[in-house]
């Protein structure tokens, strides 16, 4: 009787065993991905929507293809659906904690820049647009890493906090819209004048939401800047302290006003309709920083935004302006890219208070 060792057959034929082969998109017909794209943009935002028709074909089409996996991103990260609650979204990490599903997204994420098929046509696209314009896995860790600070119920402590949040959660999707209308690596300069559009956007997004941020159990106001104003940590909304308030919001819109500046030179390098959508754009969200200012105390009563005239007189300014190409060397802001960027390399977490619960249907980053 033979004593030799039988060994166990595969359950398949070792030759047929294959990996999933890499394709831009895991697989989707880039049309798909563009038609569900511009879908969810003209679902998420209005003021985004309106720019980027000035794009070419090609841009435009790019910019959507990020534009949806950005609000994927969001959307997953608080369990809603484009910025609004719903029981619906997101099967299964609805109920998973907040760190949980940041890592989701980053899984999600680095699956589709690897070309694999993620089951969720938003990577997918992200996948798309990234192998057609260079953005690269760094880029997209830096937007998760927003996402990741506010699932541990991060607070500001300083100024500088505030901004290296802003990088994260807008500076540098700027740097990706750049690469998106063809800006290369080498251009840096460039690159740190869309990180400066995309701060602008955030710090006139966070003196507009103050009201709805707090209702989310969130504040992006740094601690330091509510001593100095004498505002106990959540009492913000408070009555009694509206005008503290209204003081702390033109620090943030003064601050937008010089990112968007320095923003308008590096728009001026770009050609002549990605320039103008640019621009269309800054207008419209520096319309919304300036009339937080302009109702002081009324700010927080309804949720400002701009109508769909206004729009259009931003966009016809823009144009001029486009037109005109007359771009000034402007103060530099303290906050530069390169310096934000060691911030966000720094090892160890950002100085902030203890970590808080947050309350998984709160609003985020709505878009008008």
């Amino acid at each position: 009787m033979s004593t030799q060792r039988i060994r166990p057959r595969p359950l398949v034929a070792s030759q047929l065993v294959k990996t999933t082969p890499r394709q831009a998109g895991g697989g989707r017909s880039r049309a798909a991905l563009v038609a569900r794209a511009q879908e969810s943009i003209a679902k998420g935002s209005k003021s985004f929507t309106a720019a980027s028709w000035l794009f070419d074909k090609h841009t435009r089409e790019r910019a959507h293809l990020l534009y949806a996996w950005a609000r994927r991103c969001d959307d997953i990260a608080d369990g809603q659906d484009h910025g609004f609650a719903d029981p619906e979204v997101a099967p299964g990490l609805k109920e998973a904690g907040a760190k949980d599903r940041v890592e989701a997204i980053r899984i999600l994420t680095h699956r589709a820049l690897d070309g694999q098929p993620t089951a969720d046509i938003a990577f997918d696209a992200l996948g798309l647009v990234a192998a057609e314009t260079g953005i690269t896995r760094e880029m997209c860790d830096d937007v998760i890493d927003g996402f990741a600070l506010d699932a541990k119920g991060w607070r500001p402590r300083t100024e500088g906090d505030l901004m290296r949040y802003c990088y994260h959660v807008a500076g540098a999707v700027g740097v990706m819209m750049a690469k998106v209308m063809g800006v290369p690596d080498d251009a840096q300069d460039t690159l740190d004048r869309a990180c400066d559009l995309g701060l602008a956007f955030q710090l006139n997004n966070i003196a507009r939401d103050i009201s709805e941020d707090d209702a989310a159990g969130r504040c992006y106001l740094p601690q330091e800047w509510l001593a100095e104003e004498d505002i106990p940590p959540g009492e913000v909304m408070r009555p009694q302290h509206r005008m503290k308030l209204v003081n702390l919001t033109r620090r943030l819109v003064k601050m937008a006003q010089l990112h968007d500046a320095r923003a308008r030179i590096g728009a001026g390098r770009l050609n002549f309709r990605q320039r103008w959508a640019v621009l269309s754009a800054a207008n419209i969200y520096g319309a919304i920083g300036e009339e937080v200012v302009q109702q002081a105390e009324l700010a927080w009563d309804h949720r400002i935004h701009t109508n769909f005239l206004e729009k259009i007189g931003h966009t016809i300014a823009a144009l001029k302006e486009t037109i005109r190409g007359s771009w000034e060397p402007q103060q530099e802001p303290e906050w530069t890219r390169g310096k934000l960027l060691v911030m966000a390399r720094m090892d160890g977490p950002v100085a902030a208070v203890p970590n808080t619960p947050i309350r998984d249907e709160g609003v985020r980053r709505k878009e008008d």
